[in-house]
């Protein structure tokens, strides 16, 4: 790297701290100094909490949710409404919404948005789990009275609202998006809770 030499192992850290989402070159040095003042106990414990991050977590079995188990916290909480369900891109969308402590439901996580551009199509995705979701509901009689589309106001996430509308159309009797407050573009993840909260209470039918 250009600019004053500095030690290889320090370099490295640069490197792997640039490949961070939103983080630049003079920000991910920034932050390798920052490491370096910080006690050796402290380091080694973020070291060590990546490392588990990494090792110990895996996609829930039944919503595609982080946990540290087969089952998220969510998911084995048997305290929320199996009734209605709240479809999302992202892991993150779904902490954006539970922040706001106002939806009580499950979730379904898609990994991503329908993009027919750069070829993510149904089956880059996790449709089929959530199409075998519902069904397994409907037969086991406790079926999906709602579910809640929740993908991204952008057109990858509107032409993933239109194909879920489509498909699960005939067999949930409510289907709903949320209120637009954001700006088109905009993710999810990014809102703060009480525009969040105001999409939830305003959702309304898909037509």
């Amino acid at each position: 790297m250009s600019g004053a030499p500095l030690p290889r192992s320090l370099e490295r850290l640069i490197e792997a701290l640039s490949r961070l989402p939103g983080v630049g070159p003079r920000t991910a040095e920034r932050l390798a100094f920052h490491i370096l003042r910080t006690p050796l106990a402290d380091a080694q414990a973020l070291a060590a909490a990546i490392s588990a991050a990494r090792e110990q977590t895996r996609p829930c079995e039944v919503c595609g949710h982080v946990a540290d188990e087969v089952r998220c916290r969510i998911c084995m909480d048997d305290s929320r409404d199996t009734s209605t369900l709240c479809v999302v891109e992202e892991p993150l969308d779904l902490i954006a919404i539970e922040r706001t402590g106002a939806f009580r439901g499950r979730y379904h996580v898609l990994n991503g948005a329908l993009s027919p551009m750069a070829g993510v199509g149904p089956g880059e995705l996790r449709m089929r789990e959530l199409f075998e979701r519902v069904a397994a509901a409907e037969a086991a009689g406790s079926p999906i009275r709602e579910v809640i589309i929740a993908t991204n106001p952008s057109p990858e996430g509107d032409v993933t609202l239109l194909y879920l509308q489509e498909r699960l159309g005939t067999t949930v009797p409510k289907i709903t998006s949320m209120a637009r407050g954001l700006p088109f573009g905009a993710d999810l993840q990014y809102a703060d809770a009480v525009t969040i909260l105001r999409s939830l209470e305003e959702r309304r039918g898909v037509e």
